[in-house]
């Protein structure tokens, strides 16, 4: 069946199944659900390299994330899933464009958008970390410009799909976690919130707050803590004991609890505490191995950043319909079930990645 045959039994016109099939432009739902299932039906797939021949250049999928260092390499094991998807796409005529820009710094976002906007686009990845830039940037694409999100939703927001996990219940297992490896103990647990501008950082702890609340765990909480810096570190974990002298642990809401893991070794010889924390990143991973970490949730940021790109391709290019959210497994990792460390070399590949 063809784009033609489609058009006649839906009754709209060619453009408007093209718009569909390419998830861009304003179709009401009702239109958009009766030429969805006469697809379904009729068995129709796009030949992308066809189409792309058709269109007079290829499709371009843009993806903006953190410099792949960035939060003790969090975002490079994306940027490696980003990289896997891109070269399988490469075949169908497809080109992916990664822009890289400082989490930390609005002006770099801008320019990462600028680059993103001198790009003849079909479609965007984003992990929308920077709330209220990635609010206005999306805003400015709506209807123009399809969009998905990985590890991290934005509300309010229309992205064609959310890949990521549930932070809240991410937050409630950290909470089971603290009350099992407390093992009966009377104290508290800190938690530890570096960027409390994420969305999906504040479910964490909230979920965490919601377990401590439902199971009596004593708990407070220490927001906007810098945990970039080991010394900064230290001088944390210093002032949480002196503190509080019935401190059990923490729960660090982001990748960096190897920072509070190293700052700690000394110390937790003579006052043990326990540590919990996200992202299976090189160094959380090594003092995991090695006993200083007691528990990591992975949020396999490589498998959620590719799947963000397939995403787009079978939405965009094949038309397909795809979920409006899938959600990540909570993975957990214990020093008897973390599995061997070994070195990552990333490739990156010129042709698929740009740098304002």
């Amino acid at each position: 069946m063809t784009v033609k045959e489609i058009a006649r039994l839906a009754g709209v016109s060619i453009g408007t199944v093209d718009r569909v099939l390419h998830g861009r432009g304003r179709v009401s739902p009702e239109t958009k659900a009766r030429i969805e299932e006469i697809i379904k039906h009729s068995g129709f797939t796009p030949n992308p390299i066809a189409r792309g021949l058709k269109r007079s250049r290829p499709y371009t999928f843009a993806a903006l994330l953190p410099n792949r260092e960035e939060d003790s390499g969090y975002w490079g094991q994306g940027h490696t899933g980003l990289l896997s998807a891109a070269e399988e796409l490469v075949p169908l005529g497809i080109k992916t464009e990664i822009i890289e820009y400082d989490r930390y710094s609005p002006e770099s976002f801008q320019k990462a958008v600028s680059a993103f906007k001198r790009i003849q686009c079909d479609g965007l990845l984003l992990p929308p970390i920077m709330p209220e830039e990635s609010r206005t940037l999306v805003q400015s694409i709506q209807g123009k410009i399809p969009y998905i999100y990985y590890d991290a939703d934005l509300p309010g927001t229309e992205p064609l799909c959310v890949i990521g996990q549930d932070a809240f219940r991410g937050g409630m297992l950290a909470g089971r976690l603290a009350k099992l490896l407390s093992c009966g103990k009377n104290g508290s647990f800190g938690v530890l919130v570096a960027h409390q501008e994420d969305y999906h950082i504040l479910r964490r702890r909230d979920g965490f707050y919601e377990y401590a609340h439902q199971h009596g765990l004593k708990v407070f909480q220490q927001q906007g803590v810098d945990l970039e810096h080991p010394e900064a570190a230290k001088g944390l974990i210093k002032n949480l004991l002196d503190t509080h002298d019935d401190l059990l642990g923490v729960f660090v809401t982001s990748a960096s609890a190897h920072r509070i893991a190293e700052a700690a070794q000394e110390l937790r010889k003579t006052n043990h505490f326990i540590i919990i924390g996200y992202d299976l990143v090189p160094d959380n991973h090594r003092l995991l191995l090695e006993g200083h970490i007691d528990a990591i949730i992975s949020q396999r940021p490589e498998t959620q950043a590719r799947r963000g790109l397939m995403h787009l391709y079978r939405a965009v290019v094949l038309g397909k319909t795809i979920p409006k959210r899938e959600e990540i497994p909570l993975d957990l990792y214990l020093p008897e079930n973390v599995p061997p460390l070994h070195a990552s070399h990333e490739k990156r590949s010129p042709a698929a990645s740009v740098t304002p």
